[in-house]
């Protein structure tokens, strides 16, 4: 193709850009001012247009003609948009039916902006961005929307794109465009279960995906529209305001311009205390004349905001228990978003799982340090694999087609020596597949068992390691509460195939096929001899 498709991660915070450079690695394009994730802003200043970080400055001088938080009114009836998460910028009109906005340009000029239109701006912006860093003309883009985006939404944003002269070429889920930026560098060795949580400015949203074989699955997701960063920032104002207040008997709360002080401040706090212990603000002429200087530490703002992030983690909960699963079944959760930079986060998902599971966060050594790029990074990636197609080729391979891929309900495995559940095939491998298990170490007659597996979680009570006492001290107490240890496991189901292997010397390798009909058929092979014994169901 002539130009590169770039990958676009559209968010309703903030927004980044990637494709895949000549060198075939991903590149994350930052906009003239430098930013890689751009403020998804638009501010308007007498006839100019501002975009990103500095139309965010904005907010505080002026809010009314600053537009903030609208990707996700595209393509809805203004019934069905909350007009309250633009409280703090320009207000929600109703655009013949849709939603808009009422902004001035210059002395008692009005213009009233359709969403359409403003989304249009602000992909305009981020393709020009592109554009300036790669020197070439684009396009075509991949973008990314959550799974709960509708075709409706799906088509108003295409439609807004092309009116800038870009052509969404595929549209990708953001978990799975986020896990596929992520195994790309880091894979994971085998079969897996993983929640991808993005928690963002003003929403969060989670998947929890089956790995089998390199396909990804989605068991189930989550979506909540009032959780995300700001309720962090809202809690951080209240408490910079009460303490404001009780100091200087001011009440910042009253004053649009103070309260939007606070807001930036609290947001800038927010982002200090993901990577130092401390942070300072400075406020002039906060509010009645009275400047406003505060110092705060890590400790006490995860104290400030404990309530906001064990609502993260429940968060993360429910779309587990939606998928039917126990927190025994996940191998992982990877952090996306704004949120995850937070060490909190990671911290209260470590103490909630077992220690076998991996939290992925940006303090993990085997995750990316900047979670916030991961789904312009897939989107970038799965660009560059449209890229190897011609005009032709790309229209028919992305024809809309119904895929209904089935998945085992259940574990499909080997009865052990002991009695036990060896499993081959986890819950919700998809079929057509194949597996083969090789026992060197098996000799003389095998009766080779097939089983479903039935899981089933365990607990334990684990008493604390006594302490050691010293020979002056006749007794000591220890303070610590017995633990309770959950642990998954899997029994013998129902019997599928029951193979006989005579006189094996050398081991057996054992085939299990699984067709696309749900048919199983399992071949048992003498290693030596070269004998095979089959098996189906």
């Amino acid at each position: 193709m002539s130009s590169p498709i770039i990958g676009i991660s559209f968010g309703n915070t903030s927004s980044s850009i990637a494709y895949i450079n000549p060198k075939n690695d991903v590149d994350v394009i930052a906009n003239p001012d430098g930013e890689r994730s751009i403020p998804s802003v638009l501010s308007y200043v007498g006839e100019d247009e501002y975009h990103g970080g500095q139309a965010l400055q904005q907010l505080v001088r002026n809010p009314k003609n600053t537009i903030v938080n609208f990707r996700d009114f595209i393509g809805l009836p203004f019934s069905e948009c909350d007009a309250s998460r633009c409280e703090s910028g320009a207000p929600v009109v109703d655009v013949n039916g849709k939603a808009g906005f009422v902004i001035s340009r210059g002395e008692g000029k009005e213009e009233t902006i359709s969403v359409d239109e403003v989304v249009s701006r602000h992909l305009n912006q981020l393709k020009l961005a592109a554009e300036d860093y790669i020197g070439t003309t684009i396009s075509q883009a991949v973008l990314t929307v959550p799974t709960n985006f509708t075709d409706e939404q799906k088509a108003a944003l295409k439609a807004s794109a092309a009116a800038v002269g870009l052509n969404i070429v595929q549209f990708i889920n953001e978990p799975s465009s986020s896990l596929l930026a992520h195994v790309e560098q880091y894979k994971f060795e085998d079969d897996v279960n993983v929640v991808v949580a993005d928690f963002g400015g003003v929403r969060s949203d989670a998947a929890v995906i089956a790995i089998r074989g390199g396909i990804f699955t989605i068991l189930a997701t989550e979506h909540d529209k009032k959780l995300g960063g700001e309720n962090l920032d809202a809690e951080l104002v209240e408490y910079f305001a009460q303490d404001f207040q009780k100091k200087n008997q001011a009440n910042p709360r009253k004053n649009a311009r103070s309260l939007a002080k606070l807001k930036a401040n609290a947001s800038i706090t927010k982002k200090t205390l993901s990577n130092a212990t401390s942070a300072t603000i400075s406020i002039d002429s906060l509010a009645d004349g009275f400047d406003y200087h505060f110092s705060i530490n890590r400790m006490r703002y995860e104290l400030v905001t404990n309530k906001v992030f064990s609502k993260f983690s429940a968060f993360i909960e429910s779309v587990i228990a939606k998928a039917g699963l126990d927190l025994l079944d996940i191998n992982a959760v990877l952090l996306t978003g704004g949120v995850a930079f937070t060490p909190k986060l990671s911290s209260n998902l470590e103490f909630l799982f077992p220690e076998s599971v991996e939290i992925l966060g940006p303090q993990n050594a085997n995750a990316t340090n900047y979670p916030n790029e991961l789904s312009s990074s897939g989107a970038a990636l799965q660009a560059g694999l449209l890229s190897a197609y011609d005009a032709d080729e790309l229209a028919e391979a992305l024809q809309p087609i119904v895929i209904n891929t089935p998945h085992l309900p259940k574990a499909i495995g080997l009865a052990g020596a002991n009695g036990d559940f060896l499993p081959v095939f986890l819950p919700e491998t998809s079929f057509p597949v194949q597996k083969k298990v090789v026992l060197k170490a098996a000799t003389g007659d095998l009766l080779v068992g097939v089983y479903e597996g039935e899981s089933f979680i365990e607990e334990k009570t684990v008493e604390p390691t006594p302490v050691e006492q010293d020979e002056d001290d006749s007794e000591e107490w220890s303070d610590e509460e017995p633990e309770v240890v959950r642990e998954k496991h899997y029994k013998l189901g129902n019997k599928l195939i029951e193979l006989g292997v005579k006189g094996v010397s050398k081991g057996v390798e054992i085939i299990f096929n699984i067709d696309k009909d749900g048919k199983l058929r399992v071949v048992a092979k003498d290693l030596k001899s070269g004998s095979t014994v089959k098996g189906e169901l």
